[in-house]
């Protein structure tokens, strides 16, 4: 059975700050991930291994046994990049109404993943870009690797279905599909009609997206063999503080 794949909007680095600012969303292509970033691509793809390691959700709220994931929490204070206390990831209700309310404690990134030269240097890009896109100051950083895999027969990258993060910059790199179909990526304006759907499939392509102006969802993936899994890692960027600590955005 075919299935079509609609090819990203890739922009180039140059056009990146400006296309973020005029739609609320950019995406960049591995070789655009790497020339924007400074990463070697060769860096990026020595990560790829670590998501082997990945231990199930343990709170996954429709009885799902699809998803792996870690969780850490960081500190990027211009070029300063400082991994903070291991902490649950908490998200409001408003923003999360599946799993939104709960103290959700995962296992750490590993500590030989984060002190990988590459991992700085990829969040300190990321900080720059949303100082240019929300103005200078420290961004409190959750990393979230995931996988999502075929083990019920379907997959939900995202079951809470289309969302904001109650975020500033959500960036969502694609770093693996394996003998799946589906997992299409869904962005639509938050306070009007329009919307755009393509599929990620490039190692170390990335989605960006201004989480004030934006909704995404990404949508089931099914195997195309007898077992398949989508990676990605999430990283979001907040203002102010980590969610949890006292402050509430709508």
């Amino acid at each position: 059975m075919s299935y079509s794949l609609f090819p990203p909007p890739a922009v180039s680095p140059v056009e990146l700050n400006a296309t973020l600012r005029q739609r609320g969303y950019a995406v960049l292509d591995a070789a655009g991930v790497s020339a924007a970033s400074g990463c070697a691509p060769e860096a990026l793809h020595a990560l790829l291994p670590f998501w082997d390691d990945l231990p199930p959700d343990a709170f996954l709220k429709d009885g799902g046994r699809y998803r792996r994931r870690r969780h850490s929490c960081f500190l990027v204070d211009g070029e300063r990049v400082t991994q903070s206390p291991h902490r649950a990831h908490w998200q409001p209700l408003e923003y999360n109404a599946l799993h939104g309310g709960m103290q959700r404690l995962f296992e750490p990134m590993q500590p030989a993943l984060v002190q990988q030269a590459v991992w700085p240097c990829l969040l300190r890009w990321l900080g720059a870009v949303c100082s240019g896109l929300k103005g200078i100051q420290p961004w409190y950083v959750e990393a979230h690797p995931f996988r999502i895999d075929t083990t019920d027969g379907i997959g939900r990258p995202t079951p809470e279905g289309a969302h904001r993060d109650g975020v500033d910059l959500v960036a969502v790199f694609l770093l693996a599909r394996q003998d799946v179909k589906g997992g299409e990526t869904r962005v639509f304006e938050a306070d009007g009609p329009n919307g755009q759907r393509f599929t990620l499939s490039e190692p170390w392509s990335l989605l960006l997206l201004d989480d004030a102006r934006v909704i995404h969802e990404t949508t089931p993936i099914q195997p195309l063999a007898a077992a398949g899994h989508r990676d990605t890692l999430v990283v979001t960027l907040r203002a102010g503080g980590f969610q949890g600590d006292g402050q509430k955005r709508i």
